[in-house]
């Protein structure tokens, strides 16, 4: 890794992309050392007796002292001294470990910090057992680059190479990483790659050139990926990190349709091409978070592989179950509140909702591409996640909004349908703790009253809380007690109704990989569906058979004919069989396989 501090043989080497700064030295432990400069803006040092543990910062001629921008650990935080790292000393179990095919993929998402009461690594390794009951097959982490404060969504990251260190060190990783692999769970860990956070990022000091006006985000200026090598070099090698110091499987790209490069080669096409060349030998698992639905990206090769990325998150099935479920409209739920089974039908069969079609949310402009031609396993479906619970204005889950009856349809619709399932932690049991948003810049009073207000902002366009004193019950982010509130109570899983919740889960997966998975490991053909009388029915041709997929949102009973050589492989138990004829009363459905 050309950035941080790396130890060889005989000493170790620290290099810093510094190319706005003439005069750096590194203090390291309580002494200074001039930084030699290399060329492209390099600054370095060799230092024998500067092992593991060893604590060091860089300090500019200004009088600005800062941590290592690649530091690997950040003991006391992101404003303080960085931590020498050996990546080499940790002990591996997994050494036969190779991965799992992305088609036995059922996925949990979970936030380290409130996934435990304790909310740290050695923790949440503890918890292992449980998702391995469930035959869960991949744990997919939020982010965890270090941030300011001891409690984030992750998402204000500065410390892109450090685990947060409020969760353990990153042996603690790397012990979690191991037991999930002893019992055959892939990690895949969240990465953000299109801002900084808002405070503890100081390669502005080093290396104003490293962001660019040319292209805005919502965080402000972008990346220049197209202006800077040593930009591309960093987030590049960020990714190699992960996957190969720390044994993870995959990596999840947060928001990449805010990730502008205007280059001949995108980033996101050189991350894909490295790490594919770097692990041909494993399975590695690259999914995408895209708003404009872009297909190009989830292309597949004459063999079905992936040309780039593995999956993209499936954002419209989510919102066409929430419209049934809630009834809700407002906000983007506006644009699938019309033929809302259509609209779902069209999204389980062909995968993206909206495929050019303009959009109310975006002013009328289009979203989306063409991607019947996909296979379903190019996306992740879910009823629930981080994004969907935690940017409600108290963070409510699904359990809290709907009923029993619809949430266990919507539940076999993503279980049993050939895209890849996720849950969101706590979902398998119906937690009752909320998932609210949370953040930590104690340091800063001026930029806590920022998000406090920006989070009153952003839901005023609600109606709810288009007055003051709705807006003021909204809970603050900034408070300790909002983080507390989040913890799931996994004691739980042990009293009803989230017994019942739990073996109902249970169930579905295991059918999964009993029927669909065998299916969604062939060659995949098409997908079609059909919506009568507020019945859907969804079908899939893959080379190994059919799967078909029924459910009803009519207010009366409905029947529908099953087609010839159709085999049952789950119904409601409300759901009543005569012959090839199923009756289906409200929020009642079935699922079939077809031989090949």
């Amino acid at each position: 890794m050309p950035f941080g501090a790396e130890i060889d043989r005989d000493s170790t080497r620290f290099a810093l992309y510094a190319p706005d700064v003439r005069d750096v030295r590194a203090r390291v432990g309580d002494a200074p050392h001039a930084m030699r400069a290399k060329p492209g803006g390099w600054q370095e040092l060799r230092l024998d007796n500067a092992g593991a543990g060893t604590r060091y910062m860089y300090e500019l001629s200004e009088g600005l002292r800062a941590p290592d921008p690649a530091s690997r650990y950040q003991p006391d935080g992101v404003h303080n001294p960085s931590a020498v790292v050996d990546p080499l000393a940790f002990e591996w179990s997994d050494g036969d470990w190779r991965g799992r095919p992305w088609a036995e993929a059922v996925i949990v998402e979970v936030h380290v910090g409130t996934a435990t009461p304790e909310g740290t690594f050695a923790a949440l390794t503890t918890r292992l057992e449980h998702w391995r009951g469930l035959e869960i097959t991949a744990i997919e982490l939020m982010p965890l680059s270090d941030c300011p404060g001891t409690r984030n969504w992750g998402y204000d990251g500065v410390a892109h190479f450090a685990p947060n260190a409020s969760y353990g060190t990153p042996d603690d990783l790397k012990r979690l990483i191991d037991r999930a692999h002893s019992f055959g769970i892939m990690i895949f860990i969240d990465v953000v790659y299109n801002h900084f956070g808002p405070s503890g990022n100081y390669l502005h000091a080093f290396s104003k050139s490293f962001f660019t006006e040319r292209h805005q985000t919502p965080w402000g200026g972008g990346l220049a990926f197209d202006e800077e090598r040593a930009v591309r070099d960093f987030f590049l090698h960020n990714a190699l990190y992960w996957l190969e110091e720390f044994n993870a499987d995959g990596l999840r790209f947060d928001a990449v349709h805010a990730i502008a490069d205007d280059s001949a080669e995108h980033i996101l096409v050189e991350i894909t091409d490295v790490i594919r060349e770097t692990f041909p030998n494993r399975h590695i698992h690259l999914i995408l978070e895209n708003e404009e639905n872009e297909a190009k990206w989830l292309e597949r090769d004459k063999a079905g592989k992936p040309l780039h990325y593995t999956a993209q998150w499936n954002d419209d099935i989510h919102h066409c179950w929430h419209v049934l479920m809630t009834g809700e409209s407002e906000g983007y739920y506006a644009d699938y509140i019309d033929q809302t089974i259509e609209r779902l039908g069209r999204g389980l069969s062909e995968g993206f909702v909206f495929q050019g079609e303009p959009m109310q949310i975006r002013e009328g402009k289009p979203r989306g591409e063409s991607s019947a031609h996909l296979p379903p396993t190019a996306f992740v479906a879910h009823v629930q996640n981080h994004d969907q619970i935690g940017n409600r204005a108290f963070g409510e889950r699904l359990s809290a909004l709907t009923s029993p009856e619809k949430l266990a349809l919507a539940h076999a619709g993503l279980i049993l349908s050939p895209q890849i399932p996720m849950l969101f932690m706590g979902e398998e049991w119906s937690a009752s703790a909320p998932f609210q948003f949370f953040v930590d810049f104690s340091e800063s009073e001026e930029l806590s009253e920022a998000v406090r207000e920006g989070r009153r902002r952003e839901l005023r366009h609600f109606k709810a809380f288009a007055d003051e004193a709705a807006a003021a019950r909204i809970p603050d982010p900034t408070d300790e007690k909002t983080f507390l509130n989040s913890k799931i109570d996994w004691s739980e899983m042990t009293r009803e109704p989230h017994v019942s919740v739990l073996a109902n889960l249970r169930k579905l997966i295991a059918i999964r990989n009993r029927e669909i998975v065998p299916l969604i490991s062939s060659r995949y053909f098409d997908g079609s569906y059909d919506v009568t009388d507020n019945v859907l029915k969804v079908e899939w041709r893959f080379e190994a058979g059919g799967l078909g997929f029924a459910a009803s949102f009519a207010d009366h009973p409905c029947a529908i004919d099953l087609p010839d050589g159709a085999r049952v492989i789950w119904q409601s138990p409300e759901a009543n069989m005569h012959g090839k004829r199923v009756d289906l009363g409200a929020w009642t459905g079935i699922a079939w396989r077809l031989a090949a």
